[in-house]
């Protein structure tokens, strides 16, 4: 049987875990000495009160080796085919864990590691065709070819509140010092080939949404799209984003979530996102 793996990187709509047998691997999130495990030890309303509460710059670390293998042991069998679905290797460590698990258990248990070059709810859909294509019959090698063509297709762009998480993680690409200095800006990056990239700066929120749904629409048009929207606190602009999607594009359908503490820390509260792909 096909078991898909994910990471604390993936935007997994409420529901879907359950709906489409996924599990989720947690990542470890880090204030000064204090660690915690995502999900286990840490939720939402824990890491903002954390963040409200500590001085310390939070951090982030992909599980190891040795938790994937426990992971890996712990949930599934000899017989079942597990393909681990990550965050982009240009940007994590994740998937190189996944890939030294899986040569450790080579022989035991079969494991298709597998770079999304993607990050937030784009790797939730991955999942999700990746059960549907399972459910459908599909092969492994089918379902890959899928994965692979949506690798290349999927679109996450986000509006950042200001840069100062960004420029503290080091993951984000092209941040000139410039576009750091500035003040009362609204950041637009873009997950462009696995890393992350300022595309543009706007200033206001308004402006930010607006800019946000254009560039997606000078990429799609009027193709059939899925669309994600994601936020990290702030639900009042992620429905403004949701409710401008749903006008401008053709969404077959639109899913919600906020977005996981491991990107908050990268890329700081008030951050909205919009991730789209095609339909056809």
């Amino acid at each position: 049987m096909l078991r898909i793996v994910t990471d604390g990187a993936a935007d997994v709509p409420a529901g879907w875990e359950k709906e489409y047998d996924i599990k989720i691997i947690p990542i470890n999130i880090h204030f000064g000495e204090k660690t915690f495990v995502q999900f286990e030890e840490m939720d939402f309303d824990s890491f903002y009160k954390e963040v409200a509460s500590n001085k310390t710059f939070p951090k982030t670390s992909q599980p190891s080796p040795h938790q994937f293998v426990e992971f890996y042991t712990r949930h599934y069998s000899k017989d079942d085919t597990i393909l681990s679905i990550h965050v982009t290797s240009k940007l994590s460590g994740t998937y190189a864990s996944c890939v030294s698990a899986a040569e450790e258990l080579k022989g035991r248990y079969n494991i298709i590691p597998f770079d999304s070059a993607c990050g937030s709810m784009g790797i939730a859909f991955m999942c999700r065709t990746a059960r549907q294509m399972s459910n459908a019959g599909k092969s492994t090698e089918e379902i890959i070819k899928e994965l692979e063509l949506m690798r290349s297709r999927t679109d996450v762009i986000l509006t950042l509140d200001n840069l100062e998480y960004a420029r503290r993680s080091g993951r984000v690409g092209t941040l000139s010092a410039a576009l750091a200095s500035l003040l009362n800006v609204k950041p637009i990056a873009r997950l462009q080939d696995g890393l992350v990239h300022m595309v543009d700066k706007v200033r206001t929120r308004k402006a930010a949404v607006a800019r946000v749904i254009e560039m997606a629409k000078e990429t799609f048009g009027d193709r059939p799209v899925h669309i994600g929207v994601v936020h990290a606190r702030d639900l009042e602009s992620a429905q403004t984003l949701m409710e401008e999607a749903k006008k401008t594009f053709n969404a077959k359908d639109t899913e919600f979530s906020e977005l996981t503490v491991s990107l908050a820390i990268n890329f700081g509260p008030g951050t909205v996102g919009l991730i789209l792909y095609p339909a056809e």
